[in-house]
C-alpha cells in the first residue's frame, strides 16, 4: 500500500470550488437470471441519462446469500461496441468468452471484456461463493475503435492511502494513481474508494470530466448533497473538485468519470451500435452462429462474430425479440 504522506507525486491537492449542482439518479430493481434470479440495482442508464462519459451501465448487487438467490449464473451472451467491467466486492466468479480466455473474478481485481467487433462470455459464480457483492459496468466503444479485436484484461491496482480512506483506481487516473489498461476509449475513470466513517475527502478532478459516485454501502454527501444509499450522484462538467463525506459508518463509493462521449448510441440488450438495423443484424448474426435461427442469406459472405466458444458450458442465452418499433439512438 502506497501512502501519501511519503510520497509527495501522490499528494491530495488544495481543493477548488466544487460544483454543489448533484443530480440524484434512483436505482431500478431487475432480476438477473432464471426462477431464484439474483436483483440487481440498476442506475444506468435511465431515460433521463444514458451515459456518464463512456461509461452507459451500471448494476450493482448484493451482498447476497447465494444459498438464497442461486449467485451469478449468466450463461453465454453476446457482446458488441463496448466493454464490460467486473468489479468485485465479495466472493468469486469465473470467466469464460470466445476469445479464448478463462479466468477468474476477485475481489479488488479488474476484469475487463472489450467486445470491439463482437464476443460471447458466460460469467458463473463459484461454487465455494457464499456471498456475493460487486458491480457490473459497461462502457461504449467509440467509432474508431468499436471494429477493433475483442480482447480481456485483468489488472490488480495498488491500494493508495489517502488521508481518511484508501483508494483503487482502475482505469485512469486520479490523485496521482495510474491505471496501465487501455480501454481504446476516450480518458475515462474508474475507481473504488472506502472513506473511513466521518471523513472528508477532497479530490482534485478533470472539469472536462463529468462524474458520477454510486453510494455503494451506505449514504454519502457528495459536495455537500446527500447521495442515498445504492443511488448514484452525477457531478456535471466544470467541476474541479469532488468532496465526499462519510456518515457513520465507514462507506465504499465507487467513483466514475470521463469526457462526454460526443456519439449518439443505440443500446439494446448486451448490443450497442449506431442504428436500427446494425443492432438486427447483430441479434441476427448470433443468432444464427449459436444455433437458434437458421443463417439468413445476406450473412453468407461475413466473417464469424460471436465464436468459437468451449465445450462443455451452458447452454447460450437466445436473444429476445426486437421491439415492433425501432430503435433510437440515444446520448
Amino acid at each position: 500500500m502506497t501512502n501519501l504522506d511519503t510520497n509527495p507525486e501522490l499528494a491530495v491537492l488544495e481543493p477548488g470550488q466544487p460544483c454543489t449542482a448533484v443530480e440524484l439518479l434512483e436505482p431500478r430493481l431487475v432480476p438477473l437470471g432464471g426462477l431464484r434470479a439474483m436483483t440487481v440495482h440498476r442506475t444506468l442508464p435511465q431515460r433521463g441519462r444514458s451515459l456518464v462519459g463512456s461509461w452507459c451501465f451500471l448494476d450493482h448487487y448484493g451482498p447476497d446469500d447465494v444459498g438464497e438467490t442461486g449467485g451469478m449464473r449468466v450463461a453465454r451472451h453476446p457482446h458488441t461496441g463496448l466493454a464490460t467491467v467486473s468489479w468485485l466486492f465479495t466472493g468469486a466468479i469465473d470467466h469464460v468468452d470466445s476469445g479464448g480466455h478463462a479466468a477468474q473474478v476477485l475481489p479488488g481485481e479488474l476484469n475487463l471484456t472489450i467486445a470491439g467487433t463482437g464476443i460471447t462470455h458466460q460469467e458463473i459464480s463459484t461454487s465455494d461463493t457464499r456471498t456475493l457483492h460487486g458491480v457490473q459496468l459497461w462502457y461504449a466503444m467509440p467509432s474508431s475503435t468499436r471494429f477493433t479485436a475483442n480482447d480481456f484484461i485483468h489488472y490488480a491496482p495498488e491500494p493508495v492511502q489517502l488521508p481518511g480512506g484508501v483508494l483503487r483506481v482502475f482505469i485512469g487516473e486520479l490523485a496521482g494513481s495510474v491505471s496501465p489498461v487501455d480501454t481504446r476509449t476516450p480518458e475515462m475513470l474508474g475507481a473504488e474508494l472506502i472513506i473511513e466513517a466521518g471523513a472528508t475527502l477532497h479530490l482534485i478532478v478533470r472539469p472536462d470530466f463529468e462524474h458520477a459516485v454510486l453510494a455503494e454501502n451506505a449514504d454519502i454527501a457528495v459536495n455537500s448533497t446527500t447521495v442515498a444509499h445504492r443511488n448514484l450522484g452525477y457531478v456535471p462538467l466544470g467541476s474541479d473538485t469532488i468532496i465526499l463525506t462519510a456518515g457513520a459508518t465507514t462507506t465504499r463509493v465507487i467513483l466514475l468519470g470521463g469526457i462526454p462521449f460526443g456519439e449518439q448510441i443505440v443500446m439494446w440488450w448486451n448490443f450497442i451500435g449506431r442504428s436500427h438495423d446494425e443492432i438486427a443484424e447483430y441479434r441476427r448474426r448470433y443468432q444464427a452462429e449459436v444455433g437458434f435461427e437458421a443463417p439468413d442469406p445476406r450473412d453468407a459472405d461475413k466473417p464469424a462474430l460471436f465464436g468459437p466458444y468451449p465445450e462443455g458450458q451452458p447452454d447460450p442465452i437466445p436473444a429476445p425479440p426486437l421491439p415492433i418499433s425501432r430503435l433510437l439512438p440515444r446520448d
